[in-house]
């Protein structure tokens, strides 16, 4: 008996999101069967749904077609069914115990219009329970789950064409890999995932105990090569299949986490679930479950593709989306949309807050994979009841239920990193500019009048007297450092044309060069190239800042002044000045050409250690972070020395403004853009939350919590790389990372991590990151005595670069070679080309 039921406008309940939106899901058709569906694998394709009624009966319905489609051939419950890869022919498998047929669905319409009874190709019998069935990418064979087997079977006749055998429970689903020829992976109630080739029945790999639980789903990402799957208590794998990864893990996700985590995110946005909106239901935590219910669990029963595009209808923000692939995960309670880039959930359905539903909870479910006008397909069976229901879920009102404008329109008033206005005239940048601080007025030393500077004696052989100089007060000047080269002046001059990073590289990962940075082991704290490459500078825990040249084999110059570690280091645009930040609450600015310091700030400025200083606005100000608050200071630098004060420096440095940023003890991290003029400056707190700052308005303008699990230990930005100057909102992309919690790829117009990047961890040390000026590479620093190369697009490292004998506290590449330099623990440098 089948009667077909529409939700009513005017009577839906709130959805997951918290909308009382009518439109996101309908149910379609609703079909009672006399026997309760257990242990059914539905199907969905296109605009067709195949589900077992009355146990042995094989139904077909289409969206286009007024009645159902029956068929009978199975004399005991249908447990498993799929539709084919092609379209023409449509073809359908369905598995019982006793049998396996395949039906061609052009020839069955046929036979019925011709009034004759359709009669499909019986490819198997006697298998066992079948749990789970699939058609490989030719439709010429089927795979099919019955035990503790895989039975390899020809869709055209009854012919057995492999057996594999190795797992230890019952096989809950198999999946062909598309591009490796003869290619099946399986998982099974034994918790573990097996990968064959079915020509040979030969086991290639074999996988450790995932879980306590079984796992029931599985699914391949053709476009990432990966393979996701997930078990009966929420928690997701996925593993990498690209041939020199070894199918080691990209990630683990536990769904009940990212639930509650995407509740309070909708909930906390207020503004981004709409008008008259609330999450009553879905956004309840375990500490906001109302007394006597009961916590179920999340088995994934599908994991299945989304057709993520059609919720986007603006194109400046749509790249990086639908670069991305989402996928959908069904449950018992409903329905989730996953972000596979980043792992987080884009939006959330449960089947009970919808009051026209006649399904509560589901036994099984399917989605159709591509949309149409929006729609997809979800057919759902009871978990109680002898019922199968059709839904038609309108994926673009869903997320737009539970998402704010940002992903789904943009918004021109989001932050930007380049500029978008001119200053402001009550802007701290403004004011910074209007104090102009001037060099001091130099005193003439021993002479009242200036005379002028021209010889007494004109001869081509003979050279002045020189008594009209001033009179020398320094009768010698002691080297220091004989071993040191002098930096010509063409390396430091911001006139020099700087050579364009090659933006079709490969990444480096050759072993070049390595060396000890001094006699002894001495912790890296912090490196960073010069603008033009030439240059790399090192901070050290010994208190010292060392300059060498890109190839690493001289030494610049030695700066020694500090009484504690140096934090950090940083560059001038022009070159010529180096800023570093010590753990002795002091801040000093050098000279690339000399080796005394040209500005020192010390302790009577700080109250508490300077975590990170650098050059802001073209060289105009000067950032640091201080506790839970950073300054914007203007400055001069002068390096002449008076002859009679020779000791005071005549650098001259003034406080601009402070800006604290919110709820935090101490800011961890900071990053701003010097090469070109920027408003924005990026925080990260000990508080786990980021913080954006538009200077020219003098504020902070948004906040991201909980970046991390733990605090974040660097900022890492695009910052005027060759890449970035040929595409723009590449600017506005920028990185976070934490000890234990992998690297984040954010987009500072939508406020929204974009990828996560796994595949190790340091799970202790807080290691450094870097882009790569063509912005296609990101090199990560590691506790394991390793640095990783991932690429942008990629979720998991590509390239693993070992032989360091400590921990890799920091990465760097060359913004004008495509080279990349590592720091480690004890004191070595290391070098790697493409």
């Amino acid at each position: 008996m089948a009667r077909s039921r529409r939700m009513e406008r005017d009577g839906g309940s709130c959805s997951s999101g918290g909308s009382c939106n009518p439109d996101v899901v309908c149910e379609k058709r609703l079909f009672k069967s006399r026997a309760s569906e257990s242990l059914v694998q539905p199907a969905c394709s296109h605009r067709h749904c195949a589900f077992p009624l009355n146990g042995n009966e094989l139904c077909i319905w289409n969206t286009a077609a007024a009645q159902p489609l029956h068929l009978s051939g199975h004399h005991y419950s249908i447990s498993s069914l799929s539709f084919g890869s092609k379209i023409n022919p449509l073809l359908v498998c369905s598995a019982s115990r006793e049998r396996v047929i395949v039906w061609n669905l052009d020839e069955c319409r046929q036979k019925m219009q011709e009034g004759l009874t359709p009669r499909g190709t019986v490819i198997g019998t006697l298998l066992g329970m079948v749990l789970h069935v699939r058609f490989s990418p030719d439709d010429q064979q089927v795979a099919v789950c019955a035990g503790n087997r895989i039975y390899m079977l020809s869709a055209k006749k009854e012919a057995m064409q492999a057996e594999l055998a190795g797992h230890l429970a019952p096989v809950t689903a198999a999946e062909f890999c598309t591009w490796e020829k003869s290619m099946l992976i399986s998982v099974s109630e034994d918790r573990t995932f097996k990968v064959w080739d079915y020509s040979t029945g030969q086991l290639i790999y074999q996988s450790g105990v995932l879980t306590a639980f079984p796992l029931l789903s599985l699914l391949i990402d053709e476009e990432n090569k990966q393979i996701i799957t997930g078990c009966a208590e929420g928690q997701l794998w996925t593993f990498s299949l690209i041939s020199d990864h070894n199918y080691r893990c990209v990630a683990h996700i536990n769904l009940k986490k990212e639930q509650e985590k995407f509740c309070n995110k909708v909930w906390k946005s207020g503004k981004g679930i709409g008008e008259g909106q609330n999450t009553s239901k879905l956004c309840k935590t375990n500490n906001m479950r109302p007394a006597g219910s009961v916590e179920t669990s999340l088995p994934i029963l599908l994991i299945e593709h989304c057709d993520f595009s059609v919720c986007f209808h603006n194109e400046e923000n749509t790249s990086s989306a639908l670069n991305t692939s989402y996928f959908w995960i069904g449950s018992s309670a409903g329905l989730l949309i996953i972000n596979l880039a980043n792992f987080e959930l884009e939006a959330s359905l449960s089947y009970k807050d919808y009051s026209d539903l006649s399904i509560r909870f589901a036994r099984s479910c399917a989605l159709t994979r591509k949309a149409v006008n929006g729609k997809v397909l979800c057919l759902i069976t009871s978990m109680f009841e002898g019922m199968i229901a059709v839904l038609e879920v309108n994926l673009a009102a869903m997320v737009r239920t539970q998402q704010s404008d940002f992903l789904l329109c943009g918004n021109r008033n989001s932050p930007s990193v380049i500029a978008r206005c001119s200053l402001l005239t009550n802007s701290p940048l403004c004011k910074g500019l209007k104090k102009n601080i001037k060099e001091p007025p130099r005193k003439t030393l021993g002479v009242k009048s200036t005379v002028r500077d021209q010889p007494l004696v004109f001869h081509d052989k003979i050279k002045s007297s020189g008594y009209t100089a001033a009179p020398r007060m320094v009768m010698f000047s002691p080297n220091n450092n004989l071993k040191k080269n002098e930096v010509p002046k063409q390396k430091t001059s911001c006139k020099r044309k700087n050579k364009e990073y090659p933006l079709e590289s490969s990444p480096p990962i050759k072993y070049e060069k390595e060396i000890s940075v001094t006699c002894k082991p001495t912790q890296i704290c912090c490196i960073q190239y010069s603008g033009g490459g030439e240059m790399l500078a090192c901070g050290l825990a010994d208190k010292t800042v060392l300059i060498f040249n890109s190839n690493l084999t001289d030494t610049y110059n030695v700066f020694s002044g500090h009484d504690g570690a140096v934090n950090s280091v940083g560059w001038s645009h022009d070159k010529k000045w180096l800023v570093s930040a010590s753990e002795d609450r002091s801040l000093r600015v050098w000279s690339v050409r000399n080796n005394e310091p040209a500005l020192i700030l010390g302790k009577e400025k700080f109250h508490k250690t300077v975590r990170f200083a650098q050059f802001y606005f073209i060289d105009t100000f000067i950032l640091l972070c201080c506790g839970a608050e950073f300054h914007l200071l203007s400055f001069h630098l002068d390096t002449t020395k008076d002859d009679l004060k020779r000791y005071k420096q005549r650098s001259v440095c003034k406080l601009v403004q402070k800006f604290p940023m919110a709820s935090t003890t101490e800011i961890t991290s900071l990053s701003a853009v010097n090469d070109f003029y920027s408003h924005i400056v990026l925080t990260a707190g000990s508080n786990r939350a980021l913080e954006v700052f538009d200077l020219n308005a003098g504020c902070s303008t948004a906040v991201i919590p909980e970046v991390h699990t733990r605090s974040v230990h660097q900022i890492c930005q695009n910052k005027g790389s060759s890449f970035s100057t040929q595409q723009p909102e590449a600017y506005n992309l920028f990185m976070t990372t934490a000890a234990g919690d992998g690297i984040k790829l954010w987009d500072l117009r939508t406020l929204r991590c974009e990828r996560r990047f796994e595949g190790h961890s340091s799970r202790c040390y807080p290691c450094g990151i870097a882009v790569s000026p063509c912005g296609r590479f990101i090199a990560s620093g590691s506790d394991d005595k390793c640095a990783y190369i991932y690429e942008m697009h990629s979720s998991t490292f590509s390239h693993k670069l070992g032989g360091h004998t400590e921990t890799v506290t920091d990465v760097t590449f060359s913004p004008s070679s495509p080279q990349l330099a590592t720091a480690t623990l004890d004191g070595k440098l290391q070098l790697f080309v493409p």
